[in-house]
């Protein structure tokens, strides 16, 4: 993740390593969500936090240095079909660290400097992740060329990104003043749970439809399968936040429903999610069974299954079910396993430079299969 002068290993670092930052800032923010507290698991939350900070700094430089020295390539990511879609990660890593540093990092800079830190990062990364889920399907219709059978989870990053700051801004609301900006924020975040949850919806068939008519995916692309978590588990911990915090925003009939909501749309969601679970990772068995090697779709194994430890926890906090605590603490202990296995991975590939080389000399069968995207 050098920037020096050499140019090969920037050349290829594409926007699908924000899911690096992504990943390992959940790790943080799942963490300190979740309904049991262990001595000493804070000081690990905020060795995560700093760790998912510095990946966002370090990333936020490559990836400028990229599109200075290497133009042509950053262009030719936009007009990429199988690589375009990854741009809703950059709006959700930056989404991502600012929760972090509201909800972990406070205990390290201080409530004040976090709160200000996540409102900044809140505001950016709503704006890129709008900006994604308008201009990437725009150019799948103008500009990418897209066979019948090339739907992919991948599809889904650019929209998701709204539904992050949907889960994400209500820890925002009662810093702000009382009265029409909390409503404002409030009702915001409700608008965009609903662009992306109606976007998801529109996606999802399409997604379902490829599998049953084309079979399951390359096998480097088969992690994205997990992808499909994220929307759902993502709406599941915006409708838990926003009733939270809407008794101080909004008049007590409609938080009232609110909170009624956020139980009644919370649980058969996570229903579907853990549903879906069981047929990826059935998917992603079959494909380690047939040879599939590391790539860095793996990080589609951390985020997703973050935001159902997060959806997971928020219902336990509404209904006060022991058993739904225990479903948040069984998918964390997932969660930290897959992330530890996809970092030592990617580590190992950063120092072998294999992760940075241009596509072609890469390992034949991972690289054909992304090559291919179908």
């Amino acid at each position: 993740m050098s920037t020096h002068s050499h140019p090969t290993p920037l050349r290829h670092l594409g926007p699908n390593w924000y899911a690096t930052v992504m990943g390992t800032a959940i790790v943080a923010s799942a963490g300190a969500a979740l309904p049991v507290h262990a001595p000493g698991l804070r000081g690990a939350y905020e060795a995560v936090w700093a760790l998912a900070v510095l990946l966002l700094l370090t990333l936020l430089a490559a990836r400028a240095a990229h599109w200075g020295r290497h133009p042509d390539q950053a262009r030719r990511h936009l007009g990429d079909p199988a690589v375009a879609p990854f741009y809703g990660c950059l709006a959700m890593a930056v989404l991502a660290v600012g929760g972090s540093t509201l909800s972990v990092g406070s205990g390290v800079v201080g409530e004040r400097a976090a709160v200000a830190a996540d409102a900044v990062l809140w505001v950016a990364g709503t704006g890129i992740g709008l900006a994604a889920a308008a201009a990437i399907p725009y150019l799948m219709v103008t500009r990418h060329r897209i066979a019948p059978g090339d739907a992919s989870p991948v599809w889904l990053l650019p929209v998701v990104a709204p539904m992050v700051s949907a889960a994400l801004g209500p820890a925002l609301v009662p810093h702000l003043p009382a009265g029409q900006w909390r409503e404002a924020m409030l009702l915001g975040c409700y608008a965009l749970f609903g662009a992306s949850l109606l976007a998801t919806l529109v996606i999802l068939p399409a997604v379902v439809a490829r599998l049953i008519h084309h079979g399951p995916l390359p096998l480097a692309l088969t992690p994205t399968l997990f992808l499909v978590l994220g929307p759902l588990g993502q709406s599941t911990t915006a409708v838990g936040n926003l009733a939270d915090v809407a008794p101080g925003a909004v008049a007590a009939p409609y938080a009232d429903a609110l909170a009624g909501f956020a139980v009644l749309y919370g649980v058969p969601v996570m229903g579907f999610a853990l549903l879906w679970l069981v047929l990826a990772a059935a998917m992603t068995l079959r494909a380690v069974r047939g040879g599939m090697g590391f790539a860095m779709t793996w990080w589609a194994f951390t985020f997703p299954v973050g935001t159902c430890v997060t959806g997971a926890a928020g219902l336990a906090r509404h209904t006060g079910l022991t058993a739904l605590t225990w479903v948040a603490v069984g998918l964390y202990a997932l969660l930290v396993t897959v992330w530890a296995l996809a970092a030592a991975r990617t580590a190992a590939g950063l120092v072998s430079g294999r992760l940075l080389a241009a596509p072609r000399p890469a390992p034949p069968a991972p690289a054909r299969a992304m090559a291919r995207t179908t």
